[in-house]
C-alpha cells in the first residue's frame, strides 16, 4: 500500500474513533441530565446531589468540545501531500513504532499493523521532528531509524 493510501485509511480510522468517543459522551452527558431531571430540585440548601449530576454533564460536555476540535483538526488535513520530514499530518515509519503526527488519539490498529496517534506537543514529537527518511533519532535513551515517511 503506498503512503498516501495508508493515510486515508488511518484518517478515517482515526475520524471513526472520534465519532465512537463523541457519542459515548453525548451518552453519558444525556444520563447525567436525565438523572438531574428525574431527581427534581434539590430537596434543602444542603442537597447537592443535583448540582453534582449537571456538573458532571458540564464536564462530560468540556471533553466532547474538545473532541470535536480535534475532529475539526483531523477533517482539515491534506491527503494528498507528500511528506518529506516528520512533521504535522505525517506518518513516520521506525524499526520500532509508526507514528502518525495530528492530535492525541493514542494507539489505533489498522488491520495487522499499529500506529500511535500522536499530537505536536508531545515529547516524542519534538525529538523526531523535522527528521527525514534514514536519519536517526533518540528519545527516552532509546535510539529509532526512520525508515519511511509519508
Amino acid at each position: 500500500m503506498n503512503m498516501l493510501d495508508l493515510k486515508k485509511d488511518l484518517l478515517n480510522a482515526c475520524l471513526k474513533e472520534i465519532e465512537d468517543r463523541a457519542e459515548s459522551l453525548r451518552k453519558v452527558m444525556e444520563d447525567a441530565q436525565q438523572s438531574a431531571n428525574d431527581y427534581g430540585q434539590p430537596k434543602d440548601r444542603y442537597d447537592s446531589y443535583r448540582a453534582q449530576l449537571l456538573r458532571k454533564r458540564d464536564m462530560f460536555g468540556q471533553q466532547l468540545q474538545k473532541i470535536l476540535e480535534q475532529k475539526n483538526i483531523l477533517e482539515r488535513i491534506n491527503l494528498n501531500k507528500k511528506h518529506e520530514v516528520a512533521e504535522f499530518g505525517a506518518i513516520v515509519m521506525t524499526n520500532k513504532q509508526n507514528i502518525f503526527i495530528v492530535v492525541g488519539l493514542g494507539k489505533v490498529d489498522l488491520g495487522d499493523d499499529s500506529y500511535f496517534v500522536i499530537s505536536p506537543a508531545v515529547p516524542y514529537f519534538k525529538a523526531v521532528e523535522g527528521k527525514k527518511k534514514g536519519a536517526t533519532f533518540e528519545f527516552r535513551g532509546q535510539a529509532f531509524n526512520i525508515l519511511e515517511i509519508g
